[in-house]
């Protein structure tokens, strides 16, 4: 009899034993009754009736995954391998137990089909400049996702952009010839404003004969002031012009003249 009673005695110690149940402040159990849905507990000490109750416990700290990298063709058809990190928690307990089956796996899955699908909608360029607009496109898809899973998608980031050794070179050239092309329009665009100040200064000098006579003693003072042997005066054109009027007139009287 004594034997029965400590028998039954350890029973019952071994049965309350396995329904208490501890949850750490990060984590929740979701309770199923007879195979159904009944709540969600924790944290703290918990009791789970055993054989009628079971339950999955849940983690809800932020998940840190890395996601394989991923070959993927861009939109201007160059081929790189891309990887990135995904940072993701529980909110919904019932919801990722209920509804999937492997929540991590499932969202490893997904973060890499859809990585693939978003970079393969933009060039290469836009991989490498852009990657803040990139990463909240990828994350708010794997958010939308992931929301009947009671999953939130906190952050993706893209780590590398790995590209091969031939296209590498070619970006390379591409760039020089790229630089080559903005440095000649720049040189282009000096000259054509150079051009333009020197045909405004020629029309103000044009329309003030003494701005022009004051710019050729100016002219000739910077000459003088450079120790030159020889100095070139320049002669206005105008004084030309009047000096060879007095020449000719000089001409025509002494042909007038020699005829009378």
């Amino acid at each position: 009899m004594e034997t029965i009673l400590l028998v039954l005695g350890a029973a019952v110690v071994a049965l309350v034993a396995s329904a208490i149940r501890v949850l750490r402040e990060y984590e929740r159990g979701v309770i199923f009754q007879l195979g159904r849905f009944w709540k969600v507990k924790g944290p703290g000490l918990i009791i789970v009736i055993p054989i009628i109750q079971q339950m999955v416990r849940i983690d809800l700290r932020t998940v840190v995954m890395d996601v394989p990298s991923q070959d993927v063709i861009s939109k201007d058809n160059v081929s790189v391998a891309v990887n990135a990190v995904l940072y993701f928690r529980v909110v919904d307990p019932q919801r990722t137990v209920i509804n999937v089956e492997d929540y991590f796996a499932a969202t490893s899955q997904l973060a890499q089909t859809t990585l693939r699908s978003v970079l393969g909608q933009h060039d290469l360029d836009e991989m490498l400049a852009e990657r803040d607009k990139l990463n909240s496109d990828i994350q708010a898809i794997l958010d939308e996702q992931t929301d009947a899973w009671g999953i939130k998608v906190l952050n993706v980031e893209i780590k590398h952009v790995d590209i091969n050794e031939t296209m590498i070179r070619a970006i390379a050239q591409q760039a020089e010839a790229e630089r080559s092309r903005r440095a000649k329009i720049i040189h282009a665009e000096g000259e054509m404003q150079a051009a333009q100040k020197l045909q405004d200064a020629a029309n103000i000098l044009s329309g003030n004969p003494q701005a022009l006579q004051l710019r050729y003693l100016q002219t000739l003072s910077s000459i003088a002031g450079e120790q030159n042997s020889t100095i070139v005066f320049p002669v206005p054109i105008e004084m030309m012009t009047a000096f060879g009027a007095q020449v000719g007139k000089a001409q025509r009287k002494q042909g007038d003249d020699d005829k009378g």
